[in-house]
């Protein structure tokens, strides 16, 4: 695994604000990768307790599924509201 690669996925993680969501898909390509997949991967395995996982989501903006009643909580203490398991991306998307 390129750890550089890791490393910027995990700092754009750590960028995004309390009260906005990404995607993994935003994730990869704000890193420089074209993978959704390697961005939750480092972030499953490389993430620590400091890292704000709760706040990436799918691209059709619901958690993993093993995921959901947790993130949502958190999303939900910031201000993140979801509808039947779905953020609306256009409301809450952090875009810098």
């Amino acid at each position: 695994m390129d750890m550089e690669l890791a490393q910027r996925m995990l700092d754009v993680v750590a960028a995004v604000p309390s009260g906005r969501v990404t995607t993994y898909g935003d994730v990869a390509a704000r890193a420089g990768s074209r993978s959704p997949r390697l961005a939750g991967f480092v972030l499953a395995n490389l993430a620590d307790e400091a890292t704000p996982w709760h706040r990436v989501l799918r691209s059709n903006g619901t958690p993993a599924p093993q995921l959901a009643a947790e993130q949502l909580a958190r999303l939900r203490v910031e201000g993140v509201l979801a509808v039947d398991g779905r953020v609306d991306l256009r409301r809450y998307r952090w875009s810098d």
